[in-house]
């Protein structure tokens, strides 16, 4: 009796070995070679990237007449995302609401936007230098949004998400943005809500 009580506690501890040694030969994620190649598989290319990914998802029945880009014949889209210069921070700051002062941080942008009204939806995407300056980046971008006198009717809601070094600005109706919200967290799970406000 005592002898099989020392087999079984031996078998136990060389279980314990064995499976140390697998996990240790694993990624964070429990499989091998996984890590920061994994990582920079899943990396985003580009603000524009991102917008189009996002807007790739939508069913055709689910789309609204939209542009992108900015009024550069470079561009300037039709019916989807396009790149936005950021040469001209005040064009960024009327059209988009990001604010002229925190050009400097990023180093890439791209937008969206209702054809028919721009309150009726609005998106900046943009790529944060830094990843230490993104809450003070987003915090620029909600102040500057929100305090905005707007016409032509007022966007129901604010949203900014981040994801990947990139932060996403998006505001309008209620089910535009929600659904919005939805195709990118369903295309990026790793992004995260910084702020969802009613616009008032």
């Amino acid at each position: 009796m005592k002898v099989m009580h020392t087999m079984k506690k031996a078998l136990a501890a060389l279980l314990a070995v064995l499976l140390t040694l697998t996990f240790a030969a694993c990624g964070s994620d429990g499989k091998p070679g996984s890590g920061s190649e994994g990582e920079e598989e899943n990396a985003i290319g580009s603000a524009l990237e991102l917008l189009t990914t996002v807007w790739d998802s939508y069913g055709e029945e689910e789309r609204f007449a939209a542009a992108g880009g900015d009024m550069s014949e470079e561009n300037m889209t039709m019916d989807g995302p396009g790149k936005f210069s950021l040469s001209d921070a005040a064009a960024l700051d009327a059209t988009l609401g990001f604010p002229e002062a925190a050009v400097d941080k990023i180093d890439d942008a791209a937008s969206l936007v209702h054809m028919m009204n721009a309150n009726t939806f609005t998106c900046g995407v943009y790529h944060v230098k830094d990843a230490a300056d993104l809450p003070e980046v987003s915090a620029a971008l909600k102040d500057n949004i929100l305090q905005r006198q707007w016409m032509c009717g007022f966007p129901d809601r604010l949203v900014i998400m981040q994801t990947g070094g990139y932060v996403a600005a998006f505001f309008g109706e209620q089910g535009i943005t929600g659904a919005f919200q939805e195709k990118l967290t369903a295309a990026y799970p790793d992004a995260e809500t910084l702020c969802d406000e009613p616009v008032v």
